[in-house]
């Protein structure tokens, strides 16, 4: 697969706090990286420099070999990377469909446009990204009274307006169910594999790790502690000692539950 993002040596320190150290990796094309780590790795940290909201004391970050590093926000997510947050932003007196809808016209930079005028413009489109996360028939409720569920798979479908080509995730199933964190990774593997779209995230629940990433990187205190496959990842003392103490980490075993 080809690297899609290229981060290297990239590091942040907040005064002598230093919370992310000299870390590098790469994203492939179509693939889903999990990046994991305890409380306090450096995990949002990593996230915030790659999205623009924070600028690296140190490092690179290319996206198909342009340099991020220094970007704003609205720069990056114009180039098609889109983001999720742990926390969902979504326009709660607004219906399902409006939110896609505004995020849509915002992409065609049609946001001056009169709210007469805009509330009918790219519908059809929001539908489909609606339609995509399983939430079509949702679309003229009021995001105000969604499940918390229901929000994250709405939030899916704005990251996904603008047709994003890297799509990085900040624990998207933070508060979730336990089947439905699985539904909703599930939904995002399925949406990597048909639209090619490459997905980093971050993930407390290993259970969901496991299951659906294809590589997993692991931060502690601001270093990358190990990087390969789920299954060598998961083998390796080091992680072993930092997630439990020298004790076994463990795997779904597909019905949502978990063994050694």
């Amino acid at each position: 697969m080809t690297d899609i993002l290229t981060v290297e040596g990239l590091s942040k320190s907040f005064g002598s706090l230093a919370a992310v150290r000299d870390v590098s990796f790469t994203l492939r094309q179509g693939e889903l990286l999990a990046l994991i780590g305890p409380n306090g790795a450096g995990k949002t940290t990593c996230f915030n420099m790659l999205g623009g909201q924070l600028r690296p004391d140190s490092g690179s970050i290319r996206f198909q070999g342009r340099e991020l590093a220094g970007l704003k926000p609205r720069q990056i997510w114009r180039l098609g990377i889109g983001r999720t947050f742990q926390i969902t932003a979504t326009y709660p007196s607004m219906s399902v469909a409006e939110n896609v809808q505004m995020a849509l016209i915002s992409h065609h930079r049609r946001t001056l446009s009169l709210w007469a005028r805009a509330s009918g413009l790219y519908r059809d489109r929001a539908l489909e990204l609606l339609d995509m996360v399983g939430m079509a028939g949702q679309a003229d409720r009021l995001a105000g009274i969604l499940a918390y569920g229901d929000l994250k798979r709405l939030e899916l479908a704005v990251a996904l307006a603008h047709g994003p080509k890297v799509l990085l995730m900040d624990e998207p199933t933070a508060g979730m169910a336990p089947a439905e964190r699985l539904a909703l990774m599930a939904l995002t593997a399925d949406i990597v594999a048909r639209q090619g779209v490459s997905v980093l995230f971050t993930e407390h629940d290993m259970d969901v790790v496991f299951a659906h990433a294809d590589r997993v990187m692991v931060l502690n205190r601001g270093e990358l502690l190990a990087a390969g496959p789920v299954e060598a990842v998961r083998a390796d003392p080091r992680v072993q000692e930092t997630y439990l103490g020298g004790g076994t980490m463990y795997a779904t075993d597909g019905a949502g539950g978990a063994h050694a």
